[in-house]
């Protein structure tokens, strides 16, 4: 509703943004480079960030420039996920039923993803998402679930998407089976002030804007109140320009 008072054709801060339109930064260029090359090395990976940092934004422009006819995504986010649902996640994905047993699951599984890359060329790619929710048991499973054929080579690439405290677990000696087969670790951090104003600015152009909506004192403020969290910053500027269009004498202020 406040859209065309503002004088914009589109909502400039909503989920569905076409993600070629985002704000993208430095880091987060990094970051997809580092999501590309464990894609095409078939690596194992952990994305870790706080909340609001980006990291689903990431993985949605990461699963949406992946070459669909080079690589087969599957993504899983359960914070109750157990092996058993694990696999079944990832099978019925690929079309098949998943046994009931865990290790004939398992090896279904691997069956299929040697179909996949043998016969179709694809290499699968599967990120788990809320990683930091999971238990120990199904991150233990991830470390078998990557024994294939003697360690000669990685059935898959594995990514790990969670809250910083993931990494903590990882680091502590009862995890160190893991932490060893992981071959990269990245890091989303908050947005500084100077990002946050690109960021605005990033996304009101794709909107349409043609004005100065908010003075450099107004994206001040929406730094120090959300301490540069995308997530956080992009709603309460959602907010206010909500708040500027239902308090306006004149509803036409940028229409007219």
């Amino acid at each position: 509703m406040f859209e065309s008072f503002y004088g914009l054709e589109r909502t400039p801060f909503c989920r569905d943004i076409p993600t070629d339109q985002l704000y993208q930064s430095h880091m987060l260029e990094e970051i997809l480079g580092r999501l590309e090359y464990t894609a095409q090395r078939q690596m194992f990976m952990v994305l870790t960030g706080d909340c609001g940092t980006g990291k689903t934004t990431a993985i949605r422009r990461f699963k949406e420039t992946l070459d669909s006819s080079r690589f087969m995504v599957m993504y899983l986010a359960d914070s109750k996920l157990t092996p058993r649902h694990f696999y079944k996640g990832l099978l019925e994905q690929l079309g098949s039923e998943a046994k009931f047993y865990r290790g004939d699951a398992k090896r279904q599984l691997h069956k299929e993803i040697e179909l996949m890359r043998g016969i179709h060329h694809l290499q699968p790619v599967v990120i788990v998402d809320e990683a930091h929710l999971l238990d120990k048991e199904m991150l233990e499973e991830v470390r078998f679930l990557l024994n294939f054929k003697m360690d000669a080579k990685s059935p898959m690439a594995l990514i790990l998407v969670g809250q910083n405290e993931l990494w903590d677990r990882l680091k502590l000696q009862s995890y160190a089976a893991i932490r060893q087969r992981i071959d990269l670790q990245c890091k989303l951090s908050y947005l500084d002030r100077s990002q946050v104003g690109e960021y605005v600015k990033r996304h009101l152009a794709y909107a349409g804007a043609e004005h100065d909506i908010f003075s450099d004192n107004a994206i001040d403020e929406i730094f120090r109140f959300s301490s540069g969290a995308a997530m956080f910053f992009a709603r309460t500027i959602s907010l206010f320009l909500q708040s500027g269009f239902c308090s306006a004498p004149d509803r036409e202020f940028y229409a007219s």
